[in-house]
């Protein structure tokens, strides 16, 4: 089986490959794809060299797999021509909401991935991703009616100038330095933006109607959504507040034990000092951490949870490399 990484040089791109080194994914060849700006760099992959090449110049009949990791314009113009001779996995959002084009966190809905038509496979958002594989457990035991979130997302959710950014402003703040941003529509650094992407007609902004729609796609139709995404000043890791109404009558001691044992998850959840998750301790971590567990008390059908994951791994590389390996065991 051969294998190609579009934006092999970037956040995702640079994840992904240690996704696939920790995972030792058997494959025969591999592909580092890029802009002509990055081809001829060299990237040290499992003790061996490999030369980036030019995606523009790439022939994909060579690949059985193709991780697309560059952003929506390059899935635009690039993934459907790969799609014709491999199955195309597309960290993107440009074909999340295609019908046809299945829409895949494994651990909640692998099932989907029969339904491939396009050869074509849709990562989700980060932040839907880690909210999902918290939800699943609990929408099959309680069948959740309502979710209401938000966000506290990292720098590294918008790319490594915005990571240099942040760190650039942290500085001269603590300098006292005027700030002129440059990535972000307010200061970041010392800062809390709630606005994350391009506003719509409704006042919403994109990132809060992906976190809606892929929802909906994922996990269910029925389930009402409704989000606020926030940028912080944390570099890696995104965080999330839930308040989850369920259906059914539901006890905390059913729920911690359902997303203890469920797939990706993992629970801590301590009442008292620090017995909780924080963003700097997911990252590097596989697991989607639950945390604050505890009934609404305005509403006894209702929950609330503190759900934090590294958004470049869980939330994006490993959850591409698990949907390649749900395809691979799917075709066996």
């Amino acid at each position: 089986m051969n294998i190609s990484i579009v934006g092999a040089t970037g956040n995702v791109g640079r994840k992904i490959l240690e996704v696939l080194e920790k995972k030792n994914f058997s494959f025969d060849n591999l592909y580092l794809l890029a802009s002509e700006k990055s081809s001829g760099k060299k990237i040290l992959f499992k003790n061996k060299e490999y030369t980036v090449e030019n995606l523009e110049k790439f022939d994909f009949s060579k690949c059985d797999i193709s991780f697309f990791s560059a952003g929506g314009k390059v899935a635009e113009k690039f993934a459907e021509k790969a799609a014709k001779y491999s199955i195309v996995i597309d960290n993107s959002s440009h074909f999340r909401m295609d019908p046809e084009v299945p829409l895949i966190v494994p651990q909640v809905n692998s099932k989907d991935l029969k339904n491939i038509k396009k050869n074509i496979i849709s990562n989700a958002n980060c932040s839907t991703i880690q909210m999902v594989i918290a939800l699943k457990p609990l929408h099959d035991n309680f069948i959740i009616k309502r979710i209401v979130v938000s966000t506290y997302q990292s720098v590294s959710g918008a790319g490594k100038g915005p990571m240099d950014e942040l760190i650039h402003q942290t500085k001269l703040a603590l300098n006292n330095t005027k700030i002129h941003s440059k990535n972000f529509t307010k200061q970041i650094a010392f800062n809390a933006i709630p606005h994350i992407d391009v506003f719509s007609d409704s006042g919403y902004t994109k990132e809060e109607l992906k976190m809606i729609k892929e929802t909906k796609k994922i996990l269910d139709e029925k389930i009402n959504v409704t989000a606020t995404c926030v940028r912080i000043p944390v570099l890696i890791s995104h965080a999330e507040s839930l308040n989850v109404e369920f259906e059914k009558d539901f006890t905390l001691k059913k729920i911690k034990s359902l997303l203890s044992n469920a797939d990706g998850c993992k629970v801590i959840d301590e009442i008292e000092d620090g017995g909780y998750i924080t963003q700097v301790e997911a990252e590097g971590k596989n697991e989607t951490f639950i945390s604050r567990i505890r009934e609404d008390n305005t509403n006894k059908k209702a929950v609330n949870l503190w759900i934090v994951s590294d958004n470049l791994l869980r939330g994006a590389a490993l959850n591409a490399v698990e949907i390649a390996e749900a395809y691979v065991k799917m075709k066996k």
